[in-house]
């Protein structure tokens, strides 16, 4: 299985689909997220798709999304 650390250049990270949102505007203001073989999530800037990824456990982006979905983050957008 392929070792995948935080900061690594996204295009390295192989065998994945990185998925944006729905919601994204197209001027491609996003982040895309791909699921690792390991179980885990890989986070990249979609202006950027050739920059570094973040990755995160799979508890991280549940409690993320979570989060988001409960409006935790509501305040800090509007």
């Amino acid at each position: 299985m392929q070792q995948i650390d935080n900061g690594v250049r996204s295009t390295l990270i192989e065998g994945v689909e990185w998925r944006k949102s729905r919601r994204s505007n197209p001027g491609g203001n996003c982040v895309e997220l791909a699921a690792l073989p390991g179980g885990g999530f890989a986070v990249r800037n979609s202006r950027h798709p050739e920059g570094p990824a973040l990755v995160y456990t799979r508890a991280e982006i549940e409690a993320f999304i979570g989060g988001a979905k409960d409006g935790e983050f509501d305040s800090m957008v509007g």
